[in-house]
């Protein structure tokens, strides 16, 4: 079955088509994730003139590789499917594009040959080839993580297997998913003394995706670390508080409900996720043209203008818990910001807000508005 995306024509099984979640070849439902990437290369080029070659690390049916390629990328891509490489090498005849397609496991090619920009797209963990994309890339890492349960917690001995942390599945369980994810890829950069810096990071449906600038020196390397930390959480009243080090530090009680039910996260990156000028200028590189023009520029101006703190909270699980109602999300944010407090909308969901106040100090801004 044909398909078309990013103005080009791809061949595809026709099942896949279905946009199941697992399909081996091509997943629909990653059409934003693909166009984000290919508006992060532009602006990347931007950031960096001297960045040339990419690999498609799990290429499958090659739209991802053969978009870059079309916007001039020296593009790789390697599968270890003998029939996707198949598949990768037909289309890009069909849309007259020279793609160099290798039949190789992702973490051989890596070995084999360095590249300005690798982008890692598995299905689940990307942490098995994380080492080998530290110790070969050169500007620009892209990674996708689908595997959201142990990310966030829902699967907890598989996300401390595969994440090397502590993970909970919280009310704010999406960005959990991201300060976990980010965690660990700092933490295998660090093992060959790279530093990374967030430049775009999302939580989007059943995934998380970042792009990650590389710096290859040590000190590079121990400034990330230094974005780490633990969080104390509390299960009465929504309280958090999170502290940095690779020591944890936890709380004994809740410093706002006295509660001792308090669950421990970490290490996390508690760092910045996002550039807020890199991804307007993502934003700014979006075509009309693209299928999901509009939702990627929504999603890109509420992360430019979102707080670079963790964590996020929902409106409606506050009001849930103070047993009052909600109102509406400007509002809100208003109550907030008149009472001295720095708040934003959070990407994560419409009624996700980010603020520096305390989960007692929203209450106390909002309460007078949530009560009329």
């Amino acid at each position: 079955m044909r398909v078309t995306e990013g103005g080009l024509e791809f061949e595809v099984p026709g099942e896949s088509t279905r946009g199941v979640e697992a399909s081996v070849f091509y997943n629909p439902r990653q059409e934003l994730n693909r166009d984000l990437t290919v508006a992060t290369l532009r602006a990347y080029e931007r950031r960096n003139p001297h960045a040339e070659s990419y690999l498609d690390a799990m290429t499958a049916s090659g739209v991802r590789g053969l978009r870059a390629a079309a916007d001039g990328w020296a593009v790789t891509c390697c599968d270890r499917d003998e029939a996707a490489v198949d598949l990768a090498r037909e289309n890009a005849a069909r849309n007259d594009l020279e793609v160099d397609v290798r039949h190789a496991d992702a973490n051989v090619e890596l070995h084999r040959s360095a590249y300005d920009v690798v982008d890692l797209d598995p299905f689940g963990t990307p942490m098995p080839f994380a080492d080998a994309a530290f110790a070969r890339c050169r500007n620009l890492l892209c990674v996708t993580a689908t595997d959201t349960a142990p990310l966030c917690g829902a699967h907890f001995n598989s996300g401390v297997r595969s994440y090397g942390a502590v993970p909970r599945n919280t009310d704010y369980h999406p960005e959990m998913g991201v300060r976990i994810l980010l965690s660990a890829l700092a933490r295998s950069g660090a093992r060959f003394d790279v530093g990374v810096q967030p430049l775009l990071t999302h939580a989007s449906s059943h995934y998380v995706r970042t792009y990650l600038e590389l710096e290859r020196k040590p000190t590079a390397a121990d400034a990330a670390l230094e974005e780490l930390g633990s969080l104390s959480h509390c299960e009465d009243c929504l309280y958090r508080e999170h502290h940095r080090g690779l020591i944890a530090d936890p709380l004994e009680t809740c410093p706002n409900c006295g509660g001792e039910r308090l669950l421990e996260a970490g290490p996390l990156w508690l760092g910045p996720t996002c550039d807020p000028a890199f991804v307007a200028a993502v934003r700014d590189r979006i075509p009309d043209e693209f299928a999901t023009a509009n939702k990627g520029r929504e999603l890109l101006e509420t992360l430019e203008a979102e707080l670079a703190v963790p964590t996020h909270y929902d409106q409606h699980r506050l009001c849930k818990e103070w047993g009052l109602p909600a109102n509406a999300m400007d509002d809100f944010l208003a109550d907030l910001g008149e009472a001295g407090y720095d708040a934003s909308r959070a990407h994560y969901s419409g009624t996700t807000f980010k603020t520096d106040a305390t989960v007692g100090e929203i209450r106390a801004a909002t309460a007078e508005s949530l009560s009329d």
